[in-house]
């Protein structure tokens, strides 16, 4: 590591030695509006924060954005965009052939590419061709086999979506479509780790990120119908949320996914949170912002172009800006991003910082900073005890793949 592990980062150091950025954004083009209703959904009430009953990116926001976002990423030779929600797809298709034909004349010889998170249910052949023809990559969410995925993942009427996305992902693998799996592990797939692991395998899945739901919520009071708000680390009355997996049941799901990969996938399918675990015992950059020492790297462009610091934490104190007003490259580096970046590490306790697994972690995400060490200091991971778990049993693992990826390298060298 860069820094003593018990040292925090003094923000003038972090401000005049920071390297050039390469700044992600989540590009919300309808911003919260969705087809489907999932309850552990912590997105859908962010349409609180707009007066507008209508929220839709302009084609002035998204030209706007565009020529910004590829001019604050200058320094690099190939700019990717991620579109996100809400559903995106609802921005409908003319949307995504404009921001091509955008990207086209803004971009300055750079290689562009995008990447789009979709629930899949809106996916029929015309997408599909849509995706092919302009090399999108595609992220599906699909939480398992149907009685699984349809027990939170259903729509306005309550009905289920499995159909649909299997529907859409066919189309997607008949199309040459390139596509990935995002699947979350909440209260009722926690104890279904190899079960949907293999049917991830089965269909068609090589990159599966697993995405634990970990969210407080805080009543509002209304009516018992209105749902909870999700609330951020630090909230007075905060309760954890019914749908959420606790952290005993999430390193147990880690475990019994690492035994499959490991012993059948490992450089044949990619999961995220191996991947980052094997890239930060070797010292090298991980590829989730959640396993980085700071954050700070993906920020949310909304559909009016207003700027938040990250997409667990679209909140008016988290508020950089808008496009409009502020170029994106001025609030990617800012001293607030900065300062939240950094608090990634400098908020810890010290338990964590002196903890033996603190290299592999650094922390993870601060939104799930909800528990307090045994003297009493906030800011504990509430998913420690299951990372801690994992770690223990999979430690003679991953260092074996560590010195076999080691002496492969001394080999090609």
């Amino acid at each position: 590591m860069a820094n003593h592990p018990g040292k925090s980062i003094p923000f003038e150091y972090a401000m005049h030695t920071a390297r050039p950025r390469i700044t992600g954004a989540l590009i919300k083009p309808v911003g919260s509006l969705c087809n489907l209703d999932c309850p552990y959904c912590y997105y859908l009430d962010k349409k609180k924060l707009f007066r507008d009953r209508i929220q839709r990116m302009g084609t002035s926001v998204l030209e706007t954005f565009i020529c910004q976002y590829i001019e604050a990423n200058r320094e690099s030779d190939q700019i990717s965009f991620c579109w996100h929600g809400g559903e995106p797809l609802l921005a409908g298709m003319d949307f995504y052939l404009k921001a091509v034909a955008l990207q086209k004349k803004h971009a300055r010889g750079k290689t562009i590419s995008n990447e789009l998170q979709t629930n899949g249910t809106l996916i029929d052949r015309d997408w599909a061709c849509f995706f092919r023809d302009n090399d999108f990559l595609v992220g599906v969410s699909i939480d398992g086999p149907e009685y699984l995925h349809d027990a939170y993942r259903k729509d306005k009427n309550g009905c289920g979506s499995f159909r649909k996305v299997i529907g859409g992902i066919e189309n997607l693998y008949r199309t040459g479509v390139r596509y990935n799996t995002l699947t979350t592990v909440n209260h009722i797939t926690r104890e279904h780790g190899t079960l949907i692991y293999n049917f991830l395998k089965a269909v068609g899945s090589y990159h599966m990120q697993f995405l634990p739901v970990l969210e407080y919520v805080k009543d509002t009071g209304m009516s018992d119908q209105e749902r909870p708000v999700v609330v951020p680390p630090g909230t007075a009355g905060a309760r954890p949320a019914p749908w959420s997996v606790s952290s005993e049941k999430y390193g147990h799901f880690l475990w019994d996914i690492f035994q499959e990969w490991s012993n059948k996938d490992v450089g044949v399918r990619f999961v995220p949170f191996f991947e980052s675990v094997l890239a930060n015992s070797l010292g090298v950059p991980p590829g989730i912002c959640a396993w980085c020492e700071t954050c700070g790297d993906n920020v949310v462009v909304e559909w009016n172009g207003d700027v938040y610091v990250c997409d667990h934490f679209v909140y008016p104190d988290y508020y950089l800006g808008n496009i409009s007003t502020t170029s994106f490259g001025q609030m990617v580096c800012s001293g607030k991003l900065f300062r939240f970046g950094m608090d990634k590490k400098n908020s810890l306790p010290e338990q964590c910082l002196r903890c033996r697994y603190y290299h592999i972690c650094l922390g993870e995400c601060p939104k799930h900073r909800f528990d307090t060490t045994a003297d009493g200091r906030p800011g504990l991971n509430s998913l420690c005890a299951g990372y801690k778990y994992f770690f223990e049993r999979s430690e003679s693992k991953i260092s074996e793949i560590v010195r076999n990826i080691t002496l492969t390298k001394s080999l090609n060298n």
